[in-house]
């Protein structure tokens, strides 16, 4: 993507881009970095941006933002079907279902086949009634999950009807203790991939955590074409 394309871009009228999240940073900050990028650039005291679906800060990956009256489009983004790639460590659970938390309990792996992994796949394509993780931005009584979670407080959460409409097992790592599976799902607005992660330690009579979650799609756009906040306030300002 060329500076010149962006002088041709009206962010006040809305324009949709696409970032590839680093590891670390919230999607929030993210959002912010960029408005404050656009209001230096056209010189503006506020401008309205927003994104398109969350990251946790673990995960890397695209995050769709919208400026300006784009910012309408959000709601019909985020209703796209989702494509993720990551690693499920199976043999042991965190509670938070992924690294942000330490592991709280090991299971046996010994009776985990590769055909067994991958059969598990297979039946987990479909619609499932699905548990979110407690460490979530679900609103609990006008909080947030995560915080009620981070505060150690009891977190009762409702299950939600999702769908995974592609599930591929892509490698098969086995270590002294846990077995890592790498994977690419294709799935609904609103699934929790940490939570599939979880199910997937309990469907093959084990634990699993998520230990790495990249998101590659959003409905019809690729983490392919994404740039990073870097390479777009080098295109704008030209540093």
């Amino acid at each position: 993507m060329m500076q010149s394309e962006f002088s041709e871009f009206d962010f006040v009228k809305g324009e949709v881009l696409l970032f590839d999240k680093p590891y670390g940073p919230t999607s929030f900050s993210i959002v912010n970095r960029v408005r404050g990028i656009i209001k230096r650039k056209l010189k503006l005291k506020n401008i309205k941006v927003g994104h398109a679906g969350t990251l946790d800060p673990l995960a890397t990956g695209l995050l769709v933002i919208c400026t300006g009256k784009s910012t309408k489009t959000i709601s019909s983004i985020q209703d796209a079907e989702k494509e993720y790639t990551g690693t499920i460590t199976i043999g042991a659970t965190t509670p938070s279902y992924d690294l942000e938390t330490e592991v709280n309990e090991t299971f046996p792996v010994e009776h985990i086949t590769d055909e067994l992994i991958r059969k598990t796949a297979t039946e987990m394509v479909g619609e499932h009634h699905q548990m979110p993780p407690i460490f979530s931005a679900k609103q609990v009584d006008g909080k947030r999950a995560y915080d009620l979670a981070r505060a150690g407080k009891d977190v009762k959460l409702n299950t939600k009807l999702v769908t995974i409409k592609e599930f591929e097992v892509i490698t098969i790592r086995r270590n002294s203790e846990t077995i890592e599976v790498d994977f690419r799902v294709a799935c609904s607005k609103g699934t929790y991939i940490r939570s599939v992660a979880y199910d997937f330690g309990k469907a093959v009579n084990s634990g699993g955590y998520l230990s790495a979650l990249r998101r590659t799609k959003i409905g019809k756009f690729s983490v392919e074409d994404a740039i990073s906040a870097d390479q777009f306030q080098a295109l704008l300002h030209g540093d």
